[in-house]
């Protein structure tokens, strides 16, 4: 990949993330209203403040760069760039009081991610990957782990509920059989902790765009692998599977065993 992400944007994003930071830190931990969507997940009063406040700053800053929001939906999705904003992805873990939860900012440039950010806020961690400039923790330059045999590894999801029977259900627990360990519940912040070489593999399905965009150019710039379990790239299109991989042979080792 030789585009470059224009300095503005990553600084843009910081903002954005700082602004999430915030909010959150006013709720969490704390009592609130939760109400249940239509597809049956919570959203909060949380959930919908950061939204709203980071896509205020974004159309003040870029009136013409498109938007697609966990909570209010998409604008302009055929301009060149396009914003990805999850306020907080892992709510239930949120509404528990569990730091696993985090807010999640993707940016686009004609389809492809080139800039994403990861941020957990009580933690004080913040992973960001810019197309040009490497993933970093907190300003630290981070790298996934360059080795991981698939038999000495955790793979790691959200939740078995993801995995319909029949779909993807059995294709995982091929997968999950063939590793040392299964690990759920860390959400997104498990794509981060692959970022910095603590996690080796990600095998999730079930996921919306504001769940996985953000995360793939953290991974890429890490020097992970990330795709749908055909190998695909992801985009706006992609069918909600998502598969992450420290390095390419435990990515294509995964593959293998998700596609037979």
């Amino acid at each position: 990949m030789t585009e470059t992400c224009q300095r503005e944007f990553i600084d843009l994003a910081v903002r954005l993330s700082d602004t999430a930071r915030g909010i959150a830190a006013t709720y969490f931990r704390r009592s609130f209203d939760v109400e249940t969507k239509s597809d049956a997940s919570p959203v909060t009063a949380a959930d919908r403040a950061i939204e709203a406040a980071q896509r205020e700053i974004i159309e003040a800053a870029y009136p013409d760069h498109g938007i697609s929001g966990e909570e209010y939906g998409d604008v302009r999705l055929d301009a060149e760039c396009v914003w990805v904003l999850d306020p907080i992805d892992g709510t239930k873990a949120f509404l528990n009081g569990i730091p696993v939860f985090t807010n999640l900012i993707g940016l686009l440039r004609n389809g492809d991610p080139i800039l994403g950010v990861i941020d957990q806020p009580t933690l004080g961690e913040r992973w960001i990957g810019a197309a040009g400039h490497g993933a970093t923790l907190n300003g630290d330059s981070v790298r996934a782990a360059a080795s991981g045999a698939l038999g000495e590894i955790t793979v790691h999801a959200t939740t078995p509920e993801m995995f319909q029977p029949g779909l993807h259900l059995e294709r995982f627990e091929r997968l999950a059989a063939s590793a040392k360990y299964r690990r759920y519940g860390t959400d997104c912040y498990a794509y981060g902790l692959l970022a910095s070489g603590h996690v080796h593999l990600v095998a999730e399905a079930d996921m919306k765009v504001q769940d996985y965009l953000p995360v793939v150019e953290v991974v890429r710039q890490a020097g992970g692998v990330i795709s749908d379990w055909t190998g695909r790239p992801l985009t706006l299109d992609s069918d909600g599977t998502v598969l992450a991989a420290a390095n390419a042979t435990l990515h294509r080792e995964a593959l293998d065993i998700l596609s037979a």
